[in-house]
C-alpha cells in the first residue's frame, strides 16, 4: 500500500491509495475467507461472487464454496442447484467422493466453485453424531489449498452447525453489514460466536473486516449506522462501502458477477477497490 492518500471516503476516513496488484506467477496455498452474518439479504452471496470475480481480474485463482442449502451462489453463477450431480454435500459425508470431482468452473477466468443444493441441509443434522463435527469442512477443503490464493465461502443465514464448520475451516471472517439499524444489533452475537470458535475451535481465526452495503448516501439514516460501524469498529471497517444499485439484482438474473456484467459501473468499482483492499491487508496473494 503507498501513502499517498485521496478525499474523505464514505465512511468519513481518508481513502488509501490502492495499487494494482501485481499478478502472481504461481499459485498457492490459499487463504480461507468465511462470508458471514446470520442476518439474510445483507449481501453475503453478492460480495462472495463479485470479490472472487474481482481477485481474479488481478490473477489470483479463486475457488467459491456455495455453503448455504439454497444454493444462492450457485444461482447467481449461472447454475441450477436442482441439476447438480455432486456437491458440497457429497464432499463432507462421502469419503469417496473427492473434491476434485465437485469443483466445477465459472464463467469466469481464474475461478471456480463448489456447487450447493438442498442436499446441504442433511448434513447439518447427519454431522451431529459425527466426531469432529466441526472439521468436516475443514477435511474437505484440504486438498484444494495448494490450488488456489483465496478460498472464498459463502454462509447460509443462521449461527449452526455449517456455519460452525465454515468458521472452523478459515483463516478470516468477512462480515457484509447492510447499512441498516437493525442490521447493527446482531453483530455483537455473531463476534460472540467468533470469539467461541476462536478459543475452542481454531485459534488462527480473525476478522477480516467488516464490509458496508447497500448503502445509500442520499439518507441520513444510511450515514448514521456507517458512522455507528466506524465508531464501534474503527479500522476493521473496510474503507470501500458498497452502494445500492439495480445492476446487482440485473447481474444475479443474467448469472455472472457484477465485474463482468457490467463492468463500467459503479458497483464493479467497489468490488475491484475491495479487493485491492482485502489484498493489501488479509495477506491474500
Amino acid at each position: 500500500m503507498t501513502d499517498a492518500l485521496l478525499e474523505l471516503g464514505p465512511t468519513g476516513r481518508t481513502m488509501p491509495d490502492l495499487p494494482t496488484p501485481e499478478p502472481l506467477h504461481e499459485h498457492g496455498p490459499a487463504r480461507v475467507i468465511a462470508m458471514c452474518n446470520q442476518k439474510g439479504g445483507v449481501g453475503k452471496t453478492t460480495t462472495t461472487i463479485s470479490l472472487g470475480a474481482a481477485l481474479a481480474e488481478y490473477g489470483r485463482k479463486v475457488l467459491l464454496v456455495d455453503f448455504d442449502p439454497q444454493g444462492s451462489l450457485s444461482v447467481g453463477l449461472g447454475r441450477n442447484p436442482n441439476a447438480v450431480e455432486l456437491s458440497v454435500y457429497d464432499v463432507l459425508m462421502d469419503r469417496d467422493v473427492e473434491i476434485g470431482d465437485v469443483i466445477c468452473k465459472t464463467n469466469v477466468d481464474g475461478m471456480d466453485m463448489l456447487p450447493s443444493n438442498i442436499d446441504l441441509s442433511a448434513a447439518e443434522v447427519q454431522l451431529v453424531g459425527e466426531v469432529a463435527r466441526e472439521q468436516a469442512l475443514t477435511r474437505a477443503l484440504r486438498p484444494a489449498v495448494a490450488d488456489y490464493d483465496v478460498i472464498l465461502i459463502d454462509c447460509q443465514p443462521s449461527l449452526g452447525l455449517l456455519t460452525i464448520n465454515a468458521l472452523t475451516a478459515a483463516d478470516g471472517v468477512l462480515i457484509p453489514l447492510e447499512c441498516e439499524y437493525f442490521a447493527l444489533r446482531g453483530v455483537a452475537l455473531l463476534t460472540e460466536t467468533i470469539q467461541k470458535v476462536t478459543e475452542r475451535l481454531n485459534p488462527r481465526l480473525r476478522v477480516e473486516g467488516l464490509l458496508g452495503t447497500m448503502f445509500d448516501g442520499r439518507t441520513l439514516h444510511g450515514r448514521e449506522v456507517l458512522r455507528t460501524l466506524v465508531d464501534g469498529w474503527g479500522d476493521a471497517v473496510f474503507h470501500t462501502v458498497i452502494r445500492r444499485t439495480v445492476k446487482f439484482s440485473d447481474s444475479t438474473v443474467a448469472g455472472e458477477p457484477i465485474t463482468s456484467y457490467a463492468p463500467g459501473s459503479g458497483g464493479a468499482d467497489a468490488y475491484r477497490q475491495l479487493a485491492r483492499e482485502v489484498l493489501a491487508r488479509c495477506h491474500v496473494g
